[in-house]
């Protein structure tokens, strides 16, 4: 599947962004008409709703043009302005055959369409085998419900031993990885990024713009943009975490870098992942006309060796300011209980 050097990222459609279907929708058209040829989604995506807003711009004729993406994993069967983390039915969630094979049905319809181009599993679960997920998308694979299969936020290690197990068991294999990736949020190129070149993975960066942070708007001495994003991810927004006042003295110095250079900062800061070259299409997630106007333009932004080097002084390649920002912490570091030996 050859996709477009974008990839049209449907998060803010819906509840979590845009509400308005048709604003959403003519949104999609117009990426569609620049070019883009790639979109991703998610069934938690609003609960479902971003899904159907995709299904919508899609029907007509124009699903035969796109490769469609979507996610499993997360919580669904909860209200769509539910607070993060909020609890609901636990099979409802996951990574389990049994999920896999209840969400892609529901994802199917919501889309409005016989086939999903990538399936990708949103997060890693601890709780199950990745064998039992490999096994269930390859069923979904072979029964033409999913062309192809990708993770999404996986630590380098999980990656490689899916891949092992892969062949180990006779399986399809993950053939993307969908990691965040921002000239703020630097990690994977220490591990992920090279084990994805190895595996010949595509790479699917999402949040080039740091989540916002390298949209222009986070400057010092101006006031900090509120957004709906801040209210349920405040740990990656508060400024009274020393970790976020480091993120805006570096966003800071990336918006003086992008006018001296002449580049708008949101085309620096995406034409920057673009340029790794192990990254096969970032995406872009826009939430109004004028964000995406903003950030196409990227595509033809060539950043010298001059530039690249000036980004590193800024953030040193792999660094990363704060683990929130990483999309996915490991059980090892949130339960207490996985580093204390339990004594009587």
């Amino acid at each position: 599947m050859q996709v477009s050097p974008l990839c049209l990222g449907a998060m803010m459609f819906g509840a979590w962004g845009e509400p308005d279907h048709d604003t959403s929708i003519k949104i999609i058209h117009k990426a569609l008409d620049a070019g883009v040829n790639f979109i991703d989604t998610a069934d938690v995506y609003s609960q479902g709703e971003s899904e159907i807003i995709v299904g919508k711009a899609l029907a007509n004729g124009k699903r035969d043009e796109v490769i469609l993406a979507t996610k499993f994993h997360g919580q669904m069967g909860v209200p769509a302005d539910a607070p993060m983390g909020t609890k609901g039915d636990p099979n409802s969630q996951g990574n389990s055959r049994r999920w896999i094979i209840r969400e892609v049905e529901n994802s199917l319809r919501r889309l409005g369409t016989d086939w999903i181009d990538l399936y990708q599993v949103h997060r890693p679960s601890p709780d199950t085998d990745v064998e039992e997920t490999l096994s269930a998308l390859t069923d979904l694979q072979r029964q033409g419900k999913i062309r192809a299969f990708g993770s999404s936020t996986f630590p380098a290690h999980e990656i490689v031993e899916a891949q092992w197990v892969a062949e180990r068991r006779g399986l399809s294999r993950f053939v993307t990885e969908q990691p965040p990736y921002s000239m703020l949020v630097r990690g994977i190129e220490a591990d992920l990024l090279p084990v994805a070149e190895q595996y010949g993975l595509g790479v699917l960066p999402w949040s080039p713009l740091a989540g916002g942070w390298l949209s222009g708007k986070y400057r010092k001495g101006q006031d900090v943009p509120g957004s709906t994003r801040a209210q349920r991810l405040p740990q990656r927004y508060d400024l009274s975490r020393p970790e976020n006042q480091a993120k805006l003295e570096a966003a800071d110095a990336f918006g003086k870098l992008a006018d001296d250079v002449g580049i708008p900062l949101v085309q620096l800061a995406i034409a920057f992942v673009m340029q790794h070259p192990a990254v096969t299409s970032p995406i872009i997630g826009p939430r109004t006309m004028e964000h995406l106007e903003s950030q196409l333009g990227a595509v033809d932004v060539h950043l010298t060796t001059d530039i690249l080097d000036r980004i590193d002084e800024i953030v040193p390649p792999g660094q990363s300011f704060s683990r929130a920002d990483a999309g996915y912490v490991p059980p090892a570091l949130t339960d207490p209980f996985a580093r204390r030996r339990r004594t009587a």
